[in-house]
């Protein structure tokens, strides 16, 4: 069977909020996340840094004025209290059988500016092949030391090409910056759909939908801004399609994939007729 490849953004995406805002931001004695994220916003502008690195920095530095040593533990815990969407749960086995009877193996990947560990804790993490995600350098206490993986809006496409190139160690960039003939590569972008909310998502929606894949813009239905902003990256054409974050059987949005995928099997099925020789 063709390999079809769903990409996953996380927060605001299969989770109503941010991961850190589930625990973390509250146990820094902070019960307004905003202060935390227009805390990251100032030392960003401050020192010049790149966003995802700052919110990595204030995470660990943060604790510490607090006399708390982060550690790899703490993510964990509480990565267990993220909330996931409606359906979220029994979205990637029924999807998946609906591919299979198209004919398709649907495979799915996380890549995300969260916090790897948090979502690894989550009861939806036995779905991903592969979890793409913020990560830290840990000492043999777990202690977090330094940033191992930071990945923000742009950098995130760097995953999608490894997916396209079959190259999945994220420490051999050797191999992802060689030569490989489109009709060598495991998974072409066009049998790519890609999920995201917001800006940080636009250059991976474009990059999958010029070449063929499909993206959707979903947003939060409980929340307005959310599905403005859903609405605005359709008006600027920066993505084809939207639907709410509900992920529940015959959901808008399950019947919108599932549209997807019948078009992705009947394009493979037209591409074999091409190939006959009468």
């Amino acid at each position: 069977m063709t390999k079809v490849v769903f990409v996953y953004d996380f927060d605001k995406t299969l989770s109503p909020k941010d991961m850190q805002e589930y625990g973390f931001i509250e146990s820094l004695g902070i019960f307004d996340p905003s202060q935390f994220w227009n805390l990251v916003d100032e030392t960003a502008k401050k020192h010049t840094m790149d966003r995802i690195l700052t919110y990595m920095y204030l995470m660990v530095h943060e604790s510490q004025k607090r006399g708390v040593i982060i550690k790899k533990e703490h993510f964990v815990q509480h990565g267990k209290n993220i909330e996931l969407f409606e359906g979220v749960p029994g979205w990637f086995e029924r999807i998946s059988a609906f591919g299979k009877s198209q004919q398709l193996d649907i495979e799915h990947v996380i890549v995300s500016s969260g916090l790897k560990p948090m979502i690894e804790a989550t009861p939806i993490a036995s779905n991903f092949t592969q979890i793409y995600a913020c990560d830290f350098v840990y000492d043999s206490d777990g202690k977090a030391l330094w940033p191992a993986m930071a990945i923000n809006y742009t950098t995130k496409t760097q995953f999608l090409f490894r997916i396209n190139k079959g190259v999945r160690d994220v420490t051999d960039d050797v191999s992802l910056n060689r030569p490989l003939a489109s009709n060598l590569r495991p998974v072409g972008f066009d049998h790519m759909i890609y999920f995201g909310d917001g800006l940080t998502d636009v250059p991976s929606m474009k990059l999958v939908t010029e070449a063929g894949g499909f993206a959707v813009a979903v947003f939060n239905p409980a929340d307005d801004k959310s599905k403005r902003s859903a609405q605005q990256l359709v008006l600027d054409g920066r993505v084809e399609y939207m639907a709410p974050a509900d992920y529940s059987l015959n959901s808008p949005l399950e019947k919108l994939v599932k549209l997807m995928i019948v078009h992705i099997a009947d394009k493979d099925a037209l591409r074999r007729w091409e190939g006959l020789s009468w």
